[in-house]
This record gives C-alpha cells, sequence and structure tokens, in this order.
C-alpha cells in the first residue's frame, strides 16, 4: 500500500479533484498549506505597495492506494496538476506499512482498495 502526497497550484485542486475520480479515486483529504521551494516566494503589489511573500499557498492532496494503483495515480496527477510554469508543485509516493477501515476492520489495501 501507498500514501501519496501532492503539492499543487490551487487553482488546480478542481481539475485534479476530477481526474482522480475519473480513474476511480473514492478518497482523499485536501489541505490548504503554505511554502516554498526554488521559487522563494514571490512580490505581489496590492493598491500600489509591493510586499512579498515569502510562503506561496498550495494545497495539498493526501491519498492511500493500492500498490498497483500508485503509478497510474501519480501520472493522473502530473498531467492534471501541470501548467508548465515553475511552482507546479511536486509529488510523493510513501510505502505504508498498515491500513485499517475502522467500520468494517479490513486490513491492508482491502481497506482502501478502489
Amino acid at each position: 500500500m501507498k500514501k501519496i502526497e501532492a503539492y499543487i497550484r490551487s487553482e488546480k485542486i478542481g481539475e485534479v479533484k476530477e481526474a482522480l475520480t475519473r480513474i476511480g479515486i473514492q478518497g482523499m483529504t485536501i489541505m490548504e498549506v503554505r511554502g516554498f521551494g526554488r521559487q522563494r516566494g514571490h512580490i505581489e503589489l496590492y493598491q500600489g505597495a509591493e510586499y512579498t511573500l515569502d510562503f506561496v499557498p498550495k494545497m495539498k492532496i493526501e491519498m492511500f492506494t493500492p500498490d498497483k494503483d500508485a503509478p497510474r495515480v501519480v501520472e493522473v496527477l502530473m498531467h492534471s496538476a501541470s501548467t508548465g510554469r515553475t511552482g507546479d508543485g511536486k509529488i510523493f509516493v510513501l510505502p505504508v506499512e498498515e491500513g485499517v477501515r475502522i467500520r468494517t476492520q479490513e486490513r491492508g489495501e482491502a481497506a482502501v482498495s478502489m
């Protein structure tokens, strides 16, 4: 089983959610987060005054998937979140030792299967 974490542009969340739903993803968690990478923030202009945003707003998506589905999920994330510009985000795939669906007590991949 894998945990997939993706950090994407906020304006892409709708498109990403739709694309993941089309391939059968039944659950995900999203969070509004702030951070910086190579962008190192950026300068905004508000009412004629410049100010620096050190931390850029992003959306973090977390989901769990069976090992066999992880490559497809990553591909869908890459294509649906991409604008081709700096700051499109990152995807991380991590191994998960155990997962349990509390209601049915299913364990492992059965707890997250699509």
